[in-house]
């Protein structure tokens, strides 16, 4: 039987398995020490941990549930990773430079249901949810890299926009989250992570409640219902009609500003009118949002889309501007490295087959 990873653990639940197992409470944070950072790869190079915990450890947890396939290095610097679960399905991670500092793009699903027209996670189903221990160890597998690297850089910002839906997987990314953020964890801040969803409107108020601060993003790539559901299926369950007083909840709840991701594909959603009416619908929340602007990467299977021209982009954007809508048009990574999400598992599982 597979060992779960230790990795999936809050401090709480960590403190919870010692007093359990009959061991002393200090003891879960001399282990977070270890674990996060001095980025241990075995139980035994815990020096100050006694020979029965780390039986206890070694019998209960592993320290590794992921394996490198495949890593490619971009030309700009970006690192795709796609690594081997235990049960033998495929994940993608990626590390970017930005101006910033490093950030992580994680993934929180094997495969995606929610079937975005355009996109290349989706083009796999679901097969299942990562556990909270299998989203960490990405984190944990790209900073020893970076170790390993021995420049001394550590990941310092963190994007939840990999393979999958994450409000889909809920429970885990939050367990990830709290993880991810405790000091004694990876110490990464909140407002350095940002989680994106495709638009399921109930699970947005509850992660409002949940007042975690860290940044929200909407993939809304559409400013109308029907080119929406066009391209998107999620906006037959949670139309702008549903998703958009989930938003504006959010938004009061927490006080943080929204990231909108809009995918710009060539005559289907670039024009004039649809950059109008997206102003429109985000004109009483535009001091607190922020349109990113994402120049199409093509994927072959989705030979219906292509990118858009320049001119088109350029020309949205501006009218986006002269709407008072606060954007940018997204800078590229990886794009000799398989740039679109998924594509690299996808190419894989194709060459398996």
């Amino acid at each position: 039987m597979n060992k779960k990873s230790i990795y999936g653990l809050t401090i709480d639940e960590m403190t919870e398995w010692m007093l359990e197992n009959g061991q002393k409470k200090y003891r879960a944070q001399q282990v977070w020490e270890w674990l996060y950072q001095k980025r241990v790869k075995q139980f035994s190079e815990m020096t100050n941990v006694n020979k029965e915990l780390l039986h206890l450890l070694d019998e209960n947890f592993s320290l590794s549930t992921l394996n490198i396939q495949i890593k490619q290095v971009s030309k700009d610097g970006t690192v795709k990773f796609l690594f081997q679960l235990t049960d033998g399905n495929l994940i993608e991670t990626v590390l970017m430079r930005q101006k910033y500092g490093l950030s992580v793009c994680v993934t929180t699903q094997v495969g995606c249901n929610i079937g975005c027209s355009f996109c290349a996670s989706g083009i796999l189903r679901k097969n299942r949810d990562l556990v909270a221990g299998e989203i960490v160890e990405q984190i944990m597998n790209v900073q020893m890299h970076l170790d390993e690297v021995g420049q001394g850089e550590r990941v310092s910002h963190i994007v939840v926009m990999g393979i999958g839906e994450p409000f889909d997987n809920f429970n885990n990314l939050v367990n990830f989250l709290r993880v991810v953020n405790h000091p004694k964890g990876l110490g990464i801040g909140a407002r350095h992570i940002t989680v994106s969803t495709s638009g399921l409107a109930p699970k947005i108020y509850e992660f409002a409640d949940l007042d975690l601060q860290v940044n929200l993003a909407i993939s809304l790539h559409a400013p109308n219902n029907e080119l929406r559901t066009q391209i998107m299926k999620i906006n037959r369950a949670y139309p702008i009609e549903k998703l958009f007083p989930a938003i504006k909840y959010y938004i009061e709840k927490t006080n943080r500003r929204i990231t909108f991701e809009y995918i710009l594909l060539k005559d289907v959603n670039d024009h004039v009118e649809e950059a109008q009416q997206l102003g429109e619908l985000l004109k009483d929340i535009r001091h607190l949002s922020y349109v990113n602007l994402i120049p199409y990467n093509p994927v072959s299977e989705h030979i219906q889309y292509e990118r858009s021209t320049k001119d088109s982009i350029l020309a949205f954007y501006d009218t986006l501007k002269k709407k008072g809508v606060n954007c940018v048009v997204r800078q590229e990574h990886g794009t000799d490295i398989d740039a679109a999400c998924g594509q690299l598992r996808s190419k894989q599982l194709k060459k398996a087959n």
